[in-house]
């Protein structure tokens, strides 16, 4: 890394590249954006408000934990966030029941899990602690756990990275923030132009050359940047479409040791909240829990809005592939169908808006967000080293708090590697996060 860092190019316009852009150019420094969308925001993606009654998120919508650096750059931006209230439903052997899916086991499970020194895999948890006939129904409800709200997959999540979730609240503790993430991300990308930030839309790198400190970026739109560094804040699996330094490729292949799952989310408009026709009780549901193709799905409680959200996650949904969007819509009123006892296509004629996105048919993605491996730390800090190397890497999967996978991940990272470039231009010891 070159000792006069004037110019750095961001990779991505998503949470992490807006934020490390904003705070670098606050430090004077000149910044580049190269965003392959013709928009920002990445796996932030807001829906049209005149679609869905309000401004629908597509992608990234709840705030997990106390995401301190999301709830501060909130307030900066005038906008606030409400906190998810209502109750918790099932659908189970036919019938509806208020509240999540309680097990017997639950307080073994949490006795031994916090227990646990040495990390293994969570299939290789349970076989070692729940494999017993008794506890099937354990087994299955974290197995479905992990696979659907982690999009992970069992056999390589890591129990103590998905420890924190079960015993400290993480992810539980939800809200909205009001007007969508979309809103924050208008925000930071005003700023960022404000200061100077030049961002690039269309532009799709297609490598990095570095020589003599500095960094070459190609596009495949023949566009060619020149800069002191390059922070790439793309998600893991587009890194192995990218060409990059030798340095920076070996550091690359750490990133196979984190996991990256995939969802498909499906939101459905519809005339009223027929759902109350069905049983009144249901007028403060929040999420809803089943066995359904599409299992789980969310309302906008408290505001009255006639729309449910789908959501599936983790490896299964490669058995939904081969699905377009038309066919994920008429497998979400299906799963619908089949819990309210209605049919799917009086459902369809009441129907007003839908949209349904598998983010592994994303080209710019590949699938939703990272999840820890037992061998993800490590993988983290090879990646998030500086080392004096003229490319860097940020984003949500290189996040070492609890709440791994989000929105503040990104932020998060993005303003750590800022402080990193920073840290080093200013002439201090070179710095690792």
């Amino acid at each position: 890394m070159s000792d006069t860092l004037e110019h750095i190019v961001i990779v991505g316009a998503g949470a992490a590249g807006l934020m490390a852009a904003r705070e670098l150019a606050r430090a004077g420094r000149r910044v580049t954006i190269l965003e392959a969308r013709a928009r920002c925001g990445g796996r932030i993606y807001p829906l049209p408000a005149a679609d869905f009654g309000y401004q629908a998120a597509g992608g990234a919508e709840f705030v997990h934990g106390e995401a301190p650096v999301t709830r501060a750059l909130l307030a900066e931006a005038g906008l606030s966030f409400e906190a998810i209230e209502g109750t918790q439903w099932s659908f189970d052997h036919g019938k509806l029941s208020r509240e999540a899916r309680h097990d017997p086991h639950e307080a073994e499970l949490h006795r031994v899990v916090k227990g646990l020194k040495d990390d293994l895999t969570v299939a290789g948890f349970l076989r070692r602690n729940f494999a017993d006939s008794q506890y099937e129904s354990l087994r299955q409800s974290v197995e479905r756990m992990v696979e659907g709200y982690d999009a992970a997959d069992p056999e390589r999540a890591s129990t103590l990275a998905l420890r924190d979730e079960w015993m400290d609240g993480g992810r539980h503790m939800q809200a909205r923030p009001v007007g969508g993430y979309g809103a924050l991300i208008a925000f930071l990308e005003a700023e960022g132009r404000a200061l100077g930030v030049d961002i690039r839309l269309g532009c799709v790198v297609s490598g990095i050359e570095e020589a003599g400190g500095r960094v070459v970026v190609h596009c495949g739109n023949g566009e060619v940047h020149h800069g002191d560094a390059a922070v790439l804040t793309v998600p893991l699996p587009l890194l192995k479409e990218i060409a990059l330094p030798p340095v920076a490729r070996e550091k690359a292949a750490a990133a196979a040791d984190i996991g990256f799952g995939n969802v498909i989310k499906i939101l459905l408009r519809f005339e009223s909240r027929w759902w109350l026709d069905r049983q009144a009780d249901l007028t403060d549901l929040t999420f809803l829990l089943s066995d359904e193709k599409i299992p789980v799905w969310w309302t906008q409680h408290p505001a009255e809005r006639a729309v449910l959200t789908g959501w599936f996650g983790g490896p299964q949904t490669a058995g939904l592939a081969g699905l377009g969007e038309a066919e994920l819509i008429q497998a979400g009123l299906a799963s619908l169908a089949g819990i309210f006892g209605l049919s799917p296509d009086d459902l369809a004629q009441r129907l007003l808006a839908a949209r349904a996105i598998n983010w592994a048919h994303d080209p710019f993605a590949r699938g939703a967000y990272s999840w820890a491996t037992p061998q993800t730390r490590d993988a983290q800090s090879v990646l998030a080293s500086a080392d004096g190397a003229a490319v860097l890497f940020s984003g949500e999967a290189l996040y070492r708090g609890r709440d791994m996978g989000t929105v503040e991940a990104a932020l998060a990272s993005g303003q750590e590697t800022a402080a990193v470039i920073l840290k080093g231009v200013s002439g201090k010891t070179k710095a690792t996060r």
